[in-house]
C-alpha cells in the first residue's frame, strides 16, 4: 500500500523550499466522448441484443398463399462495468511536520489524483479503438471489432476494413466511405448508413486537415475538386485523440444508431477520511464505468499499410 511518509518528501520537513512542482499540468480535454456515445447504467451489466429482421419479399402467384417469414433475436453485447479506484495516505508524522502550506500541497495531491483518475478513463476508451484487431478482443458476433469477417446472423458476412490495409489518404478514404454506404443487414439488405467523424492519432492531423479542408484535389496538379469537402462526406470532421497508440491507424465512426458505447455507472467520486489507529490521512478516487461496442457497423477503420 502507497503512503506519504516523512521520506517520501523530506525537503518538506525544512524550510528554504521554493516551490514543488511536477503534481500537476494543465491537461487535455476530455477526448473520449468523440469516440463514444454516453449512456447511464443502474445494473451491474448492459446487454444490448440485436434482431435480425425479415428477408425479401417473394413472387407470389394467383391463389398462392403467402409466405411467412420471421423475426429473431440476433447477437448480444455485454457491457460489464468495472470498478476504478485510485488512492493515497499522508501519515500523522508526515502531516504535522509539513513546514509549508499543507493545504496547498493536499490541493496539489487531489488535483493529482483526479488527473490519474481521468486519465484512466481515456486510456480505457482508447484501447477498444487500439485493441481494433487485436485476438481475443471479441464483441458480440464473436470477432474482434475489426474484421473483414462479421457474421451476419442470417448467413454471410460482412467487412468494416478495407480489403487492403492503407495510410490515411485521399482514395483509402473514398473507398471507405463506398464500402460504409455498402453496409448490410444481418439479413442481406442495404442499410443507410454515413461516415460521421474521422479518428486519428496525434501523428495525422496535418494530412488530415489536407486532405479534407483542401479546396481542390490534395497533393495533385489536376484541377480538380475536393469530393470529400464539397460532399460533406464527414460532417463531423477530423478528431485527433492522443490515447491512440497506432501512429498510422485511422478510425471513421458512422451513424449508425447504436455503434460505439459507453455506459457510466458511477461517475468519478472523491472522499477523505482519517484512520483511528494511526490518524494518518485518507483520500480515495472511484468510478465505474465501460467502454465497448454494439453494431460494429459503428466504426470502420484501418491499422495503416
Amino acid at each position: 500500500m502507497g503512503v506519504i511518509n516523512t521520506g517520501s518528501a523530506p525537503k518538506a520537513l525544512w524550510p528554504g523550499v521554493n516551490h514543488f512542482y511536477g503534481e500537476a499540468y494543465n491537461e487535455l480535454p476530455t477526448e473520449y466522448t468523440m469516440l463514444f456515445d454516453r449512456e447511464t447504467s443502474t445494473k451491474a451489466y448492459e446487454e444490448d441484443v440485436g434482431v435480425m429482421g425479415f428477408g425479401l419479399a417473394n413472387v407470389t402467384g394467383e391463389g398462392e398463399s403467402v409466405k411467412y417469414d420471421s423475426s429473431s433475436q440476433a447477437f448480444i453485447n455485454r457491457y460489464i462495468h468495472k470498478k476504478y479506484t485510485l488512492g493515497f495516505r499522508i501519515t500523522r508524522e508526515a502531516y504535522e511536520d509539513n513546514q509549508y502550506d499543507l493545504s496547498a500541497l493536499g490541493k496539489k495531491d487531489a488535483m493529482a489524483l483526479a488527473f490519474s483518475m481521468r486519465q484512466t478513463k481515456e486510456i480505457v476508451a482508447a484501447n477498444v479503438y487500439n485493441r481494433f484487431t487485436t485476438s481475443g478482443y471479441t464483441y458480440g458476433d464473436g470477432v474482434v471489432l475489426g474484421s473483414a469477417s462479421h457474421p451476419l446472423y442470417g448467413g454471410g458476412t460482412f467487412s468494416n476494413m478495407p480489403a487492403v490495409a492503407a495510410d490515411l489518404s485521399e482514395a483509402a478514404l473514398e473507398q471507405a466511405c463506398i464500402d460504409i454506404a455498402g453496409f448490410v443487414n444481418d439479413r442481406g439488405l442495404k442499410v443507410a448508413l454515413l461516415p460521421k467523424t474521422l479518428i486519428i492519432p496525434k501523428e495525422l492531423i496535418f494530412e488530415a486537415e489536407r486532405i479534407l479542408k483542401s479546396v481542390l484535389q490534395n497533393d495533385t496538379a489536376n484541377n480538380a475538386i475536393n469530393v470529400l469537402k464539397n460532399l460533406n462526406m464527414f460532417p463531423g470532421g477530423a478528431k485527433v485523440n492522443h490515447y491512440l497508440t497506432d501512429s498510422d491507424a485511422w478510425f471513421i465512426r458512422t451513424n449508425c444508431p447504436d455503434g460505439m458505447k459507453y455506459f457510466e455507472r458511477k461517475a468519478d467520486s472523491f472522499a477523505m477520511d482519517n484512520e483511528f489507529n494511526t490518524a494518518d490521512a485518507l483520500f480515495k478516487a472511484s468510478a465505474r464505468y465501460s467502454f465497448g461496442n454494439t453494431d460494429p457497423r459503428g466504426i470502420y477503420g484501418c491499422i495503416g499499410a
